[in-house]
C-alpha cells in the first residue's frame, strides 16, 4: 500500500510537471501569436505608399470628439392617402395639332470585335467588324483591353473570368478581383480607436493599388453611377471580410483611395461608416463635420443608430460627395423578360406590351431615398422605350395632341393599382419610371415619375412634378383650359396620373384650393 502511494505521489509530480510545461507552451503560443499581430503592426507602421496617409493617420491618433445623429427626413409630412376616389369621366374638347409620334431607331455600333455562342464557347468571328444592329440574336458586343473580353452581352450566359481571389455575380455579370494578402490582414483589433489605426496602418502599407485599378476600370465598363460602385465596393468588402467592422473600415479605406468623401466613426465599440452627399438621401441618418452632412446608408428607413466619435478632417484629395444621379443606367447583362399592361378608356380595352432587364430592375431596387430630381429624370432603357411607344403610337397617331396626352394619362392611370408604399414596401420608396413598369402597383409619385417621362419623351413639352404635403402630381406647359398653377413665369396645367379617369386641366378636390409645396424640376 505505502508503495501504491508514493507511486501515486511520483505520478502526481510528473503530471503536475507536464502541466505546467503544456501551460507555458500555450501561454508561449498565445504570447507567439500577439508577438505576431504586434509585428505585423510594427512592420506596416510608416510603410506607407502614400505620403497623404502618413499626414492623415494624425487625424486618426488625435483626440476625438462626439458627434450627434440626425434621425433624417422623411418624403412627406403626413401619410399619402390609402385610396384614390376616380373622377366623373369627362370627354375634354379635341385641340392641337394631329400627333405623329416618332420613334428614332436604334443606331448602327461599329464595334471592336463580334463573338457567336456556339455550344458553350464564344467564338471571335472578325477582328474589325462591320456595323451592324445591336439587337441581332446571340451576337455580343465587346471591347478588348489587353486582349480580355470585357463585359456587354445580350446573351443571359455569364462572362467568362479567370480565376480570382474573390467572384460573385454583380447584376448578371460574374465579377472577379484580387486582393493583396497584406490588405486582408487588417484587423479592427482592439475594439477602439487604436483598433481602427491598427487597420489603416496594415491597410495603407499593402498592396491595394491594383485592386482600385481593377475597381475603376470595372465601374467605367459596367457604365456605373456612384450609387452602381458603392454596391460594388460592398460586394467586395463582403467576400473579402467575414466581420462587420472590418468589412466598413475595408469601404472605407477603398472609398477614400478612390476619392469620395467618406467617414468611420465609433460608437459602442463597433464601426459607422458615413458618405458625404450635398443633396438630401431622406430617412436616412446623418452627422454633420463642417457643415456637410455625412450619411449612414447602411441605415436606410432605420432607427438603431446613436451618437459616436470621430474626426474632423476628411481624408486628403477624397472630396467627391456621392452622387445619386441616374443619368444613363449601367451597361448589365441582359436578362430580358416581358410584361404587358392592359386598361380601358371610354369602355374600350387597350394593351401595351414591352421587353424590360430584369438586372437593371434588381439595381433599381436597393436605392435609397435619394431626392425627386433623381427619379423624374432618370431614363427608362431603350428597348422598354421603344416598345411601349411603338404600341401608344397605334393608339394615339393621327388624334388632335389633346385626346392623345390624355389617352396616355389615362393609360397610366388605369393600368395600375393603387397601393401607397407602406402598405407595398413597409417604408417609402420612390420609384424609377422603369421600376413603376415592372410593379403591379404603385402611388402617386411613382405615376408622376412614369407619366412625365412618357410626355417628355412622346411629345416633347415641359412637364414638371406638383408635390402637396401627402400628394404628387404633374402639371404641363401647354395651352389647354382647366385646372392650372403658375411656377416661375409660366402657366402650367395639373395632370394627375393619380386620380383615375381624370383628363387633363382635373385637380383632385382635395388639392384644388391648396397651394404646392414645391416643384420637380423635368429635364427636356
Amino acid at each position: 500500500m505505502q508503495q501504491n502511494k508514493v507511486g501515486e505521489v511520483k505520478l502526481l509530480m510528473q503530471f503536475g510537471r507536464f502541466s505546467f510545461i503544456i501551460l507555458l507552451m500555450i501561454c508561449a503560443l498565445n504570447a507567439q501569436s500577439f508577438k505576431d499581430f504586434k509585428t505585423s503592426q510594427t512592420q506596416s507602421f510608416g510603410n506607407y505608399k502614400e505620403l497623404k496617409d502618413k499626414e492623415f493617420k494624425k487625424n486618426l491618433t488625435g483626440q476625438w470628439r462626439a458627434y450627434n445623429v440626425y434621425r433624417g427626413v422623411k418624403l412627406y409630412e403626413k401619410p399619402k392617402p390609402k385610396s384614390i376616389v376616380s373622377a366623373k369621366t369627362i370627354k375634354t374638347k379635341s385641340i392641337g395639332p394631329i400627333v405623329n409620334v416618332k420613334i428614332i431607331p436604334e443606331k448602327k455600333v461599329l464595334v471592336d470585335a463580334v463573338v457567336f455562342k456556339k455550344d458553350k464557347d464564344f467564338v471571335t468571328l472578325d477582328k474589325k467588324a462591320p456595323s451592324f444592329d445591336t439587337k441581332v440574336d446571340n451576337l455580343i458586343v465587346i471591347k478588348e483591353k489587353d486582349g480580355n473580353i470585357l463585359l456587354k452581352s445580350d446573351l443571359k450566359s455569364k462572362t467568362s473570368l479567370v480565376k480570382k481571389d474573390i467572384n460573385f455575380n454583380f447584376f448578371g455579370s460574374e465579377l472577379g478581383f484580387n486582393i493583396s494578402a497584406n490588405l486582408k490582414k487588417s484587423k479592427f483589433y482592439p475594439k477602439n480607436q487604436k483598433g481602427i489605426v491598427n487597420f489603416f496602418d496594415t491597410a495603407a502599407s499593402s498592396e491595394y493599388e491594383g485592386l482600385i485599378d481593377d475597381i475603376k476600370s470595372v465601374s467605367k465598363d459596367l457604365g456605373l453611377n456612384d450609387w452602381g460602385i458603392y454596391l460594388l465596393v460592398q460586394n467586395i468588402s463582403k467576400k473579402a471580410f467575414t466581420n462587420s467592422d472590418d468589412k466598413k473600415l475595408f469601404s472605407w479605406f477603398i472609398f477614400n483611395k478612390l476619392g469620395y468623401a467618406v467617414k468611420i466613426g465609433l460608437s459602442n465599440k463597433h464601426i459607422v461608416l458615413m458618405h458625404y452627399s450635398k443633396k438630401t438621401i431622406y430617412s436616412t441618418p446623418s452627422y454633420s463635420f463642417l457643415n456637410k452632412k455625412y450619411y449612414v446608408i447602411s441605415h436606410y428607413a432605420k432607427r438603431n443608430i446613436r451618437s459616436l466619435y470621430s474626426y474632423k478632417q476628411d481624408y486628403p484629395d477624397a472630396t467627391k460627395a456621392m452622387d445619386l444621379s441616374l443619368d444613363k443606367l449601367p451597361n448589365f447583362v441582359k436578362d430580358m423578360q416581358n410584361k404587358t399592361l392592359k386598361f380601358k378608356e371610354f369602355g374600350n380595352s387597350y394593351a401595351v406590351s414591352f421587353k424590360y432587364n430584369k438586372n437593371i430592375i434588381d439595381f433599381m431596387a436597393t436605392y435609397p431615398q435619394a431626392d425627386y430630381e433623381t427619379f423624374f429624370n432618370a431614363p427608362i432603357e431603350k428597348e422598354t422605350y421603344k416598345d411601349i411607344a411603338s404600341d401608344l403610337k397605334k393608339y394615339i397617331d393621327g388624334k388632335r395632341a389633346s385626346d392623345a396626352i390624355n389617352f396616355v394619362l389615362h393609360f397610366v392611370q388605369n393600368s395600375f393599382i393603387y397601393e401607397t408604399d407602406q402598405q407595398q414596401f413597409a417604408r417609402e420608396k420612390v420609384m424609377f419610371a422603369q421600376e413603376t413598369l415592372f410593379y403591379n402597383k404603385s402611388d402617386c409619385e411613382d405615376r408622376a415619375v412614369l407619366f412625365s417621362y412618357l410626355m417628355k419623351e412622346l411629345f416633347s413639352i415641359g412637364v414638371i412634378g406638383v408635390k402637396y404635403k401627402d400628394h404628387m402630381a404633374t402639371a404641363l406647359n401647354i395651352p389647354m383650359q382647366g385646372d392650372a398653377i403658375k411656377a416661375g413665369s409660366k402657366r402650367f396645367i395639373i395632370a394627375d396620373p393619380t386620380y383615375i379617369n381624370a383628363s387633363v386641366g382635373q385637380s383632385m378636390p382635395k388639392y384644388k384650393p391648396i397651394k404646392p409645396e414645391s416643384f420637380i424640376v423635368v429635364r427636356k
